[in-house]
């Protein structure tokens, strides 16, 4: 229904880039703060970003939003007939994927790796390409290695032994390990099968994040990342080697292991790194942090603040701020958003993302809390809580991601439903 209230007068208010402070209904803004419980009259608190998080405070650019209605609370979006796009273009649908299932046949961890979102180009030096993996048996004389970008490993199932020229590195959930382009290694399964994810990061190298008013210390600290010692493989067995250029992959055989390097040194290694050793930095008053405050490993570009792609995580955290709305708030961001989940629930969602599953929002799309969390979150009585037995995971780039056609067959048909059921904001005391 229209409403039939006389359209008012035109006002606008002076100055470029200035900070506005507006509403139509008077009483309407929090007072305060940005995402309080219950924001006035019920509306829907949502921040819309053009710039990143990180981006600094003089080019930062967002506002927040308070409204009748989610805009997260759409069906999907069809493509215009006559316009579509080539295969293989990014489009602005809200994807979920459920956990991939256990090969029956025997596989190894290369020849699992299936992708399903990318950007970017290998060729140019900079993107991402998400992939996953579901692995049934060791390598043992198979070799693989990226020529296209450092591989992010993130297990969810089963431990992984990971032999490479530079050494060898034990991971299992909850730790994670980086191989350097241009490495080579095999990965082995201790528990005889394995399932995860992989991120290919073909931008800058991962670094640390700056730490601003942070301070010196705090997030994931340097000493808790651990590089191998020197080991090497002397095997004269043929040894089939697999590489990743250019997109594609390219194999040939040589007469023994490559991984026969007695000794090294230097600065590039790969290494590996307890997810639990994070120390998580939170609001200790009110409002909920940019997602930004859980960044492990970043990957710049050359325009500050703005990620080839950041490696967030969602860890175990006490919640305290008051009078606020504490799961992640409604969202329209420039940055595009594929998370994962490696051990148990997501405080944004009540369900349909499991372990091993995958989600997709891309850039400035809307997305948030689902019905039944916001409901939850709303009413809850608001004391100290700890989220735990958790971990989740975000791999944000400013690229929007591409989907793989096989990926797009296999998304959860009814994703967009989850943000059904929203009442509007009534504006009862106008």
């Amino acid at each position: 229904m229209v409403s039939s209230n006389p359209e008012p007068p035109l006002v606008y208010t002076p100055g470029f880039g200035a900070h506005i402070t507006t509403e139509a209904v008077s009483g309407a803004l929090p007072v305060g703060r940005n995402s309080p419980q219950r924001p006035p009259f019920g509306l829907y608190a949502e921040q819309l970003s053009a710039t990143a998080f990180t981006a600094p405070r003089h080019e930062n650019r967002r506002s927040w939003l308070y409204r009748l209605r989610p805009s997260a609370m759409h069906p999907r979006y069809e493509p215009v007939p006559g316009s579509a796009q080539p295969s293989g273009e990014p489009g602005p649908n809200r994807l979920r994927w459920n956990p991939r299932p256990m090969p029956s046949a025997p596989i190894d961890w290369a020849e699992s790796l299936a992708p399903v979102l990318h950007n970017g180009s290998a060729e140019a030096l900079s993107g991402v390409t998400m992939m996953t993996y579901a692995a049934t048996r060791s390598m043992d004389t198979e070799v693989f290695w990226s020529a296209d970008g450092e591989l992010l490993i993130i297990p969810e199932r089963g431990r992984l032994a990971i032999k490479t020229e530079l050494g060898r590195l034990a991971i299992g959930p909850l730790e994670i390990a980086v191989i350097p382009r241009g490495v080579r290694f095999k990965v082995e399964l201790p528990d005889g099968t394995a399932r995860g994810y992989v991120t290919e990061n073909c931008g800058a190298l991962f670094r640390l994040p700056e730490l601003g008013p942070i301070g010196s210390n705090g997030l994931a600290n340097p000493r808790d990342f651990e590089q191998p010692a020197a080991w090497f493989e002397d095997d004269a067995r043929p040894h089939t080697v697999t590489q990743k250029f250019a997109g594609r992959l390219w194999r040939t055989t040589v007469p023994h292991s490559p991984l026969d390097v007695v000794a090294w040194h230097g600065n590039l290694a790969p290494y590996r790194y307890d997810l639990r050793r994070f120390n998580t930095i939170g609001s200790v008053s009110f409002d909920h942090p940019d997602p930004s405050i859980f960044t492990v490993l970043t990957s710049p570009t050359d325009t500050p603040g703005r990620a080839n792609a950041e490696f967030v995580i969602f860890p175990p955290r006490w919640m305290v701020a008051e009078d606020t709305f504490r799961p992640p708030w409604f969202h329209r961001n420039v940055m595009s958003e594929a998370m994962g989940l490696i051990h148990g629930a997501y405080d944004a969602k009540a369900g349909g993302f499991a372990p091993g599953g995958l989600s997709l929002h891309n850039m400035m799309n809307a997305h948030g809390p689902d019905a039944a969390s916001w409901d939850a979150a709303t009413t809850a009585e608001l004391k100290p809580h700890k989220i735990d037995g958790t971990m989740a995971f975000m791999v944000e780039s400013c690229w929007p991601y591409r989907v793989t056609p096989e990926a797009l067959a296999a998304a959860q048909p009814d994703y967009d439903a989850c943000w059904d059921g929203f009442p509007k904001a009534t504006l009862s005391s106008r």
